[in-house]
């Protein structure tokens, strides 16, 4: 967020002047405002909105942030800060501080020296840790204190360094320091905001709020994992909320969660926000009794001190291989959040990722997966029959999901068992239709021989052999049956919509027309009443002959029934006479009942005892008997009245 602020700061000054607005004033502005839109999301309950980027794109903008933050550090480390632009795009600054090596000054002596005391008083406590672990708790509290350790070496250091040095015309010194400090709180107050800027920060609003949600959010979640708490996304961002607006009055900049203060307080053993209270207590104290002591600070030293903390926000090479295996694609958006912020800036790097995630999740529901399935039938490893069941699996083997030399079955000719894995909406139900309706036809012979007809009445897109062919090569094929049912498993769709139950409709139309004749449609795991409300109102399930509308949202109104279809003796008529048969109708045996007939007796008798009576009926609407409890019997009565209507 620092870095955000100082860009932000950087772009105002560059397009306004720095006369205009200091500093200070932009950053209250900017906590301000960032604060009050976090409020407002929290306060309206949209918190969930922060579940769109995934884990991979944050974890892509922490790491370069990360990278951005220590390549605008290094030439501090050596003192060349002030030779070139430290905030331009970090490949930038690594070739500009490679240049400029040769210029570096005593401040390098502090800061290479610093940076390596840190590390190595971690390596060393570690190792002191797993050496003698009963005292393991006492060396992490002074792996801890490191920072402060080195920070008092190198302030004495530079104490001794230039107290007898005279400062320049400027005020520096031979070594760059903090030099004075403002003791307190001297601008408690209410926040000058200016219209003015509030307009000039508007093209910034958006990546700054949502780098204080991605940040506090991502590191709430990371320890309530570690910790065993579940957080509420809504309270987190009324929390930060409040701290921003209220900061401001104290003259705070963007304030958001710290990754290495939390690590911190969570392995010191902190289990409650009253923590908060002994940190700006500490920090109240500093700011009115310790500001002369960081006046001789040396700047290099803090470069170490930054270098050292955020390096840790780098994604560890373990964890972006994980990234590979769990999800490639993911782990895409990650390296691409990387790069563009190492090559472009933060902004753009988040801008990427966003935009990637939000991509990957409409092709995934645009371009859902979908199986047709067979039947296997399993038992334990005793061998017992009695325990025996079917379950379906892809008709297609892979290696890498099942064993590939166990055969699975097909369905009884003519009867296809389809799986959907997303929901049935507008994005991906054509792609669906397509797929359901190809594979059939492939798998199954046309139900009327195309060639009887003439050409003039044939359909443009499907107008079957050519001039002359005395048969349909896909009518005579006696090797494919008949279509008779189509069994969908519905266990995955949580939505259908308009667009879905129109794509449905046109399935069955095109179905039939293939097999010219009726076409089963079976319905498993049906969980959501709106889904089956949806199926009914196509006029699905009921297994009654009259589909309805063949539109059903119709964009041109319907024509004259004389001229609404010039190809009468291709269409296929539901409610007219078949020569197969007119269309089926269902029976008791098709309802799914909630116990066996010839378990009534001992029922009734055990409900009778009880205080709680039972009442045996169907356990699914008998108006819809087409809608099944599972796929099991869906599959189980499709066959069997596939096998009647034969």
């Amino acid at each position: 967020m620092s870095l955000e602020v100082a860009n932000i700061i950087k772009y105002i000054h560059n397009h306004h002047g720095e006369d205009r607005w200091s500093a200070v004033q932009i950053a209250i502005t900017l906590a301000f405002i960032c604060g009050f839109i976090v409020l407002g999301i929290g306060l309206l309950r949209i918190g969930w909105l922060v579940e769109f980027i995934p884990t991979p794109a944050v974890a892509g903008f922490m790491t370069g942030s990360a990278i951005t933050i220590v390549c605008s550090q290094v030439p501090g480390l050596f003192g060349i800060q002030n030779l070139f632009d430290t905030r331009a795009s970090p490949y930038k600054v690594i070739i500009n501080t490679l240049k400029n090596l040769g210029h570096s000054k005593k401040d390098a002596a502090f800061g290479v020296t610093g940076l390596f005391g840190l590390y190595f008083l971690r390596w060393f406590f570690d190792f002191l840790s797993r050496r003698y672990p009963s005292r393991s708790r006492l060396f992490f509290y002074l792996s801890v204190m490191r920072n402060a350790f080195v920070i008092i070496i190198l302030t004495l250091a530079a104490w001794g360094v230039v107290r007898h040095e005279k400062p320049d015309k400027k005020g520096n010194y031979s070594i760059s320091i903090l030099k004075t400090v403002p003791r307190g709180f001297k601008h408690i107050g209410q926040p000058v905001i200016d219209p003015e800027l509030l307009r000039a920060l508007g093209s910034h609003l958006f990546v700054a709020t949502l780098i204080l949600l991605l940040e506090h959010i991502a590191i709430s979640k990371s320890f309530g994992r570690l910790n065993g708490y579940k957080i509420n996304p809504n309270q987190e961002l009324i929390a930060i909320g409040v701290t921003n607006t209220v900061g401001t009055v104290f003259g705070a900049y963007p304030a958001t969660g710290s990754f290495s203060r939390s690590a911190l307080k969570s392995k010191c053993g902190v289990r409650t926000p009253a923590a908060g209270w002994v940190t700006g207590l500490v920090v109240i104290v500093a700011l009115y009794g310790l500001t002369d002591a960081f006046f001789f600070i040396p700047s290099a030293g803090l470069s170490a001190i930054i270098i050292h903390a955020v390096a840790d926000l780098v994604t560890p090479p373990s964890q972006v291989y994980r990234f590979w295996l769990i999800s490639p694609l993911e782990f895409i958006i990650w390296a691409a959040a990387v790069l563009v912020s190492v090559f472009a800036t933060i902004e753009y790097g988040i801008y990427t990722s966003i935009i990637l995630s939000l991509l990957l999740l409409l092709i995934r529901v645009a371009r859902p997966g979908g199986q047709f399935l067979g039947k296997v039938k399993i038992h334990s490893d005793d061998g017992t029959v009695q325990d025996a069941r079917d379950v379906f699996v892809p008709l297609e083997a892979d290696p890498k999901l099942r064993n590939p030399h166990v055969l699975v079955e097909p369905a009884a000719p003519g009867v296809f068992i389809f799986r959907l894995e997303e929901s049935f909406t507008f994005p991906n139900s054509s792609l669906i239709n397509s797929t359901v309706v190809d594979y059939i036809k492939e798998h199954t012979k046309r139900g009327k021989d195309i060639s009887l007809v003439r050409l003039v009445d044939r359909p443009w897109n499907d107008p079957g052999p050519r001039r002359g062919t005395k048969v349909d090569p896909a009518a005579v094929d006696d090797k494919k049956p008949l279509l008779k049912a189509l069994v969908l498993d519905f266990a995955a769709v949580g939505n259908l919509d308009t667009t879905g139950v129109q794509n449905l409709v046109d399935t069955r139309t095109e179905l039939e027309k293939w097999a010219d004749a009726p076409v089963e449609f079976h319905f498993a795991n049906i969980l959501s009443p709106w889904v089956r409300r949806a199926l009914v109102a196509g006029g699905f399930g009921t297994g009654s002959g009259d589909h309805g509308a063949v539109e059903v949202a119709p964009v041109v109104p319907p024509q004259n029934e004389d001229y609404a279809d010039a190809n009468q003796d291709w269409r296929y008529e539901p409610n007219s006479s078949h020569p197969k048969g007119s269309r089926p109708t269902t029976s008791d045996k098709d309802v799914e009942r909630g116990s066996e007939d010839e378990d009534k007796a001992a029922y009734h008798k055990q409900a009778n005892n009880s205080a709680h009576s039972s009442v045996e009926g169907p356990l699914l609407s008998t108006l819809t008997p087409f809608f099944h409890v599972d796929l099991a019997s869906a599959v189980r009565h499709a066959e069997s009245r596939a096998k009647r209507s034969a």
